[in-house]
């Protein structure tokens, strides 16, 4: 049986300023950090605590970066106190919380334009 979701990556084209975006607007904290070649790191963030972490990995050194997309579902103990969180810090949000039978989700986007799903 699987234990839990070790990484996810997604392709970035700067990988400071998207480590910037998740540790100072989403509150994220770097696990690893390790340098990949002189352009490029192993950079794993993921909220404190946690098993699973994001990889933001360079676009540069995956061919078809541009043809992958990330699917990911964050989980939220508290939708409207992450959410006013995130707003705040200038998190753009491409669809606010949405009530529904099965959860509260909103959709944001990260400084590439990469979108992901909050789930509460």
């Amino acid at each position: 049986m699987i234990a839990h979701i070790g990484t996810v990556a997604i392709y970035v084209d700067d990988q400071q300023k998207a480590l910037q975006f998740w540790t100072e607007k989403a509150g994220f904290e770097v696990y690893r950090n390790d340098p990949m070649g002189p352009d490029a790191s192993w950079i794993e963030v993921g909220p404190k605590g946690t098993r699973s972490h994001l990889v933001i990995y360079p676009k540069t050194m995956m061919p078809n970066a541009n043809e992958l997309k990330a699917s990911i579902v964050f989980v939220t103990e508290n939708m409207v106190e992450t959410y006013e969180m995130m707003n705040s810090n200038g998190v753009t949000f491409k669809q606010e919380p949405n009530e529904m039978p099965w959860g509260t989700f909103a959709i944001f986007a990260d400084n590439e334009g990469n979108e992901f799903v909050l789930k509460g």
